[in-house]
């Protein structure tokens, strides 16, 4: 993440201990929650048979390969 040292600088503003292991620590309950209740969604939504997109279905067909030369 490009905007993570950012972050840090911010952090170090309010707490000057604060580091890259504070900033880590504080955001993995963020991050492991988004990755639940995405993986939630994604199964619902696939469980109602709606498309990813427009003009995407849930499943990918692959093409046949090229011919060899």
């Amino acid at each position: 993440m490009s905007y993570f040292p950012l972050v840090v600088a911010f952090a170090q503003r309010y707490d000057k201990r604060a580091g890259i292991g504070t900033v880590m620590a504080t955001m993995l309950p963020y991050s492991v929650t988004f990755f639940v209740l995405w993986t939630l969604l994604l199964i619902v939504w696939y469980l109602l048979g709606l498309p990813l997109g427009p003009g995407a279905g849930i499943y990918y067909t692959p093409t046949a390969p090229p011919p060899a030369p």
